[in-house]
């Protein structure tokens, strides 16, 4: 069996390594455009953690972040920190079994504390009391352009060919058209090109299938709250997490869809409105005068999101949609996808 996948971001070299993992005589062809910096990969903000409002997803996250605890190439390859993580809830939220999967996976790592719990504990500002979060004690970020990076060389080892040839076009077969004239054909084709793979479905003349892109970005700020590790803040959308030895990033989602991947341009509104909403519940960035970087990419995003292997014709499927935050769940996702192409 002869598998082409198309795109060398974080989700389409680990679902290659998967896949030399459980079927070591199936041939991978990985294709890549060439230099990845600016890709959703490199600008990831790297957040990981159990806890997930679908279950499902969050089944796939807590398995994700014990196998990257439970092993020290991967810890080490994707640059890990375990600095904990808050998910800031609306009043009246139900968890109970969100919490009980994180139990199962990793046990003792999360707590549903009180509004009043957290503001002992934390340097929020004005949360409701009747408000909740669960914090994680096993959770963090990681590098997701240094695990690509790391399991491209181990894919490599493992026979995977990685070809830095842009793909033009997928026809039925299925056959790759590349953009030197020439064709390659596949038992099966994955495309797994983040927000490049919408435009190439359309090049290809077949249904994008629920797939957009849409633009991330977040700023990275001097200055660092203290005692906080990692959090995300449901309603606002607000999250963060330290950066470097003395920063802190800090985003906002991005109302930005339909953007072209290949030319990021900044929202300016939205790193003010990013900073307003952290100095809500913050007090920091403490002023507009305080240094700071904005990173732009973009990914790709399906309604319902979720990173999985779609099919959408004979032997060609999509992996990808992730929505912004595939590296939770990229290493359990990857699995899955394998096991079921090589099935």
């Amino acid at each position: 069996m002869r598998v082409g996948i198309v795109g060398a971001g974080v989700a389409g070299a680990l679902l290659a390594w998967r896949l030399r993992q459980v079927a070591p005589r199936i041939a991978v062809d990985v294709y890549t455009a060439g230099p990845a910096d600016g890709d959703a990969t490199s600008a990831s903000g790297g957040l990981v953690r159990a806890f997930e409002r679908v279950v499902p997803t969050g089944r796939l996250a807590a398995s994700s972040l014990a196998e990257l605890r439970g092993d020290p190439a991967l810890r080490s390859a994707s640059a890990y920190q375990e600095v904990g993580s808050v998910y800031l809830l609306p009043s009246g939220a139900e968890v109970t079994e969100q919490i009980r999967v994180i139990e199962e996976v990793l046990p003792g790592s999360a707590t549903l504390l009180t509004g009043a719990e957290l503001a002992g504990r934390y340097p929020f500002r004005g949360l409701p009391p009747e408000g909740t979060a669960v914090v994680e004690r096993q959770a963090g970020f990681l590098s997701t352009a240094r695990l690509r990076a790391a399991v491209l060389d181990w894919s490599a080892d493992r026979g995977v060919t990685v070809r830095r040839m842009p793909v033009v076009s997928v026809t039925p077969a299925p056959v790759l058209r590349l953009a030197d004239g020439t064709t390659a054909e596949y038992d099966a084709v994955v495309l797994a090109a983040g927000p490049w793979t919408p435009a190439l479905l359309a090049a290809s003349g077949l249904d994008t299938g629920g797939l957009r892109v849409k633009q991330i970005q977040y700023t990275v700020y001097e200055g660092r709250p203290a005692r906080l590790g990692a959090f995300v803040r449901e309603g606002t959308g607000l999250w963060g997490r330290p950066a470097g030895d003395t920063g802190f990033l800090l985003g906002l989602p991005c109302d930005r869809w339909d953007v072209d991947p290949s030319r990021p341009r900044p929202d300016t509104a939205l790193v003010e409105r990013a900073a307003d909403e952290a100095r809500r519940l913050l007090g920091h960035p403490p002023g507009s005068h305080c240094p700071h970087r904005t990173t732009v990419s973009s990914d790709c995003y399906h309604d319902p999101p979720g990173l999985e292997l779609r099919e959408i014709g004979a032997g060609l499927f999509t992996f990808t949609g992730g929505s912004g935050g595939a590296a939770k769940v990229v290493l359990a996702a990857s699995r899955v996808a394998a096991t079921t192409l090589a099935r």
